[in-house]
């Protein structure tokens, strides 16, 4: 018993001795950046993230989705560090309720829409005022995004409004809920034709690029970026690597164009 006395004491006075000596605090890990981007920017940046998590030891996550979701999200409270919309509506909408820094925004990226239908399509049309998209259709839909929100959606219905041709198809639309989901309903063959970003259809194996709907037809397609007003410091540094030659050069790997 008075062994077990001597133990008990001799081991609170060394756990007493041991809780007064200072110790080395252990690095904390890095938290982090929760970057909200656009669908169609997946691929890229994915690359980008890595790579700048190798050379800087920051980790960094992605939610893609489609922009007006994100934004929605982001206006509902999510803690995201970084915004880069496939529009600037939405980064407008965003601007207006002081929930991005205006001071970080810069329109980085810009990108082209597509005309595409399953790799073993046959179908061969040209696009241009009036031309025959309903008939080219057949009994099937045209996949794209949302109109009402998502922007390929948007840019595809003022570009057939433009050509003359969406009253004859609008009925026919799937309105998919981001661009990715779009394409997919092409890729898998369930519908003939959809309208989709040229950067989206270079990373299917499954889709081809029917045709290029002139520039003229629709708004430019623009991707800016912001800072959230709940943003990490240490979102800038991410923000100057977006910026950079390194992603720069990765973004032109997909396809996308780099705005000066």
């Amino acid at each position: 018993m008075k062994f077990s006395v001597r133990v008990f004491a001799a081991g609170l006075v060394a756990s007493i001795v041991l809780c007064g000596l200072p110790t080395q605090a252990a690095d904390t890990p890095a938290k982090p950046l929760l970057i909200f981007g656009a669908s169609s920017l997946t691929n890229a940046l994915d690359e980008i993230g890595a790579d700048y998590t190798r050379a800087t030891g920051q980790p960094v996550k992605f939610s893609y989705a489609a922009s007006s979701m994100l934004a929605r999200q982001i206006e509902a409270g999510a803690k995201a560090d970084l915004f880069f919309s496939a529009d600037t509506e939405w980064m407008d909408y965003l601007q207006a309720r002081n929930l991005v820094d205006a001071s970080t925004r810069k329109d980085l990226l810009g990108n082209r829409l597509v005309l595409i239908a399953p790799k073993s399509s046959t179908l061969q049309l040209k696009i241009g005022p009036s031309f025959p998209l309903a008939a080219a259709l057949g009994k099937g839909r045209l996949s794209t995004g949302d109109p009402d929100s998502v922007p390929v959606g948007r840019y595809a219905k003022s570009a057939l409004t433009s050509l003359g041709v969406w009253n004859s198809v609008a009925d026919r639309i799937i309105n998919a809920d981001n661009v990715r989901t779009a394409m997919a309903f092409v890729s898998r063959g369930e519908a003939p034709l959809g309208i989709v970003y040229e950067t989206d259809a270079l990373v299917d194996k499954n889709v081809k690029v029917i045709d290029t709907f002139p520039a003229n037809s629709h708004l430019p397609i623009v991707y800016p970026m912001a800072v959230t007003s709940v943003a990490q410091s240490s979102t800038s540094e991410f923000l100057g690597y977006l910026r950079g030659p390194e992603a720069a050069e990765k973004f032109r790997k997909f396809g996308f164009t780099v705005r000066p």
